[in-house]
């Protein structure tokens, strides 16, 4: 493998890398848009696909997404939505159950459970990824860090072979 082999091998994984983390933003904006509409997943996971990934807003392109990651973190946030809001719920303080969080960190909190409990990633790498999720919509506020301890339990308890 040449040089210039290599260099391009590393910018695929980083592209594909990037694409992922994309999709994992896109998940997050996609389950607060569901909780305050009436679209079904499904609708919600055309209008992303076709409009929002790689969409230019005033001269600024968006990533593009990975679909698969995308139509997989949305699929399982529904369909265990119950089980994560447990998981969520036990790791918040008790006066604060989830349905008084704030819904961007809440979609948040759902996409990070649908893919703990898909056990494929690393937890610490969920949790790294979803802390900078919420840097980029907290970008001066503490909920990083509060997003930080709540994944952090979320992950121990979904996978607790893993620490």
């Amino acid at each position: 493998m040449t040089t210039s082999d290599s260099q391009g091998a590393a910018r695929k994984g980083s592209d594909k890398h990037k694409m992922k983390s994309a999709s994992r933003l896109y998940a997050v904006q996609a389950l607060f848009q569901m909780e305050h509409s009436n679209l079904t997943f499904d609708k919600v996971i055309v209008e992303f696909e076709d409009h929002r990934f790689g969409a230019v807003y005033d001269g600024d392109e968006m990533a593009e997404g990975d679909s698969k990651s995308f139509r997989k973190l949305i699929e399982g946030a529904v369909n265990d939505q119950a089980k994560i809001d447990q998981m969520t719920d036990r790791a918040l303080v008790a006066k604060w159950p989830i349905a008084r969080i704030d819904p961007t960190l809440r979609a948040l909190f759902r996409a990070a459970g649908a893919e703990f409990l898909s056990g494929k990633t690393p937890p610490k790498v969920v949790i790294n990824e979803f802390v900078d999720i919420a840097r980029a919509f907290f970008p001066e506020g503490k909920e990083p860090k509060f997003v930080n301890a709540v994944l952090d339990h979320m992950a121990r308890e979904a996978a607790p072979e893993a620490f």
